[in-house]
């Protein structure tokens, strides 16, 4: 497993928090933060992804 895959799945996870705790708290800057590393998370686990299926087809 990628390393970037690793990394993404804490981002979504770390986002998710921070978007829930804006929820609740009325902060909707965290809220938007929180959106915006999930996102990122999400993108980072898809280019580890990538370049797991690319590691996995050269072998």
């Amino acid at each position: 497993m990628d390393k970037d895959r690793t990394d993404g799945i804490g981002h979504q996870v770390k986002g998710s928090v921070k978007e829930a705790a804006g929820k609740v708290t009325g902060d909707k800057k965290m809220e938007a933060e929180g959106k915006g590393e999930k996102i990122g998370g999400k993108v980072q686990n898809a280019v580890g992804g990538a370049k797991d299926s690319v590691r996995d087809a050269t072998k």
